[in-house]
């Protein structure tokens, strides 16, 4: 349903653009935050796919779809608080683009399918609920790792590049270590590595 998956995309797109942070790209020009980043992660599944599905693209595309809407200072701190937020933000996005997908014309089994990819369902058994996931992995790696890495305490840094790690498949720890990083924070992937092998 190409029509459908454009039209469902468009309005994806349109919802990210209201976000009102913006993120500076790499030639100068100021873009949405949210729809920097959902251009960030379709920009990986091409380097991870060669085909990609419809679905997965929307999957993909709407993985962080109006996040900003609830910010993580809302729920409390700590692991829980934060795993809490993860998982209704998936839930509520996933929810999102079912309602556009349907408005698109897609049926209730692609909707839902796209949901459950965005929840995270399935993951760890479901190739393509992997492949997202390996996208999210490598745009943190890539673009927000380094200003994470600054306000983290080391060790608790090195066991979150660990467990990012840990998350990803063979294909997507070799993508990721092909990316461009500052002396500091290729430092503190190599001694999660060493270390997670020891």
């Amino acid at each position: 349903m190409p029509d459908a998956s454009n039209r469902t995309l468009s309005a994806i797109d349109a919802l990210h653009a209201q976000d009102p942070r913006s993120a500076r790209q790499a030639d100068g020009t100021a873009l949405p935050q949210e729809l920097a980043y959902a251009e960030r992660m379709s920009a990986w599944l091409l380097k991870l796919e060669r085909a990609p599905s419809a679905l997965l693209q929307l999957a993909v595309r709407a993985q962080h779809l109006q996040r900003w809407k609830v910010p993580r200072g809302d729920y409390p701190e700590g692991r829980v608080g934060y795993l809490t937020w993860r998982r209704d933000q998936g839930l509520r996005a996933g929810g999102t683009v079912a309602s556009l997908m349907r408005e698109a014309g897609f049926d209730d089994a692609s909707a839902e399918r796209v949901s459950d990819m965005i929840a995270k369902k399935g993951l760890g058994r479901d190739p393509e609920v992997q492949t997202l996931e390996d996208c999210a992995c490598l745009v943190f790696l890539e673009n927000y790792f380094a200003d994470f890495s600054r306000k983290v305490e080391h060790d608790h840094l090195v066991r979150i590049v660990q467990k990012t790690w840990r998350k990803m498949s063979a294909q997507a720890q070799t993508l990721a270590l092909s990316i461009p990083m500052s002396p500091a924070s290729a430092a503190i992937v190599e001694e999660a590595l060493a270390a997670g092998q020891s």
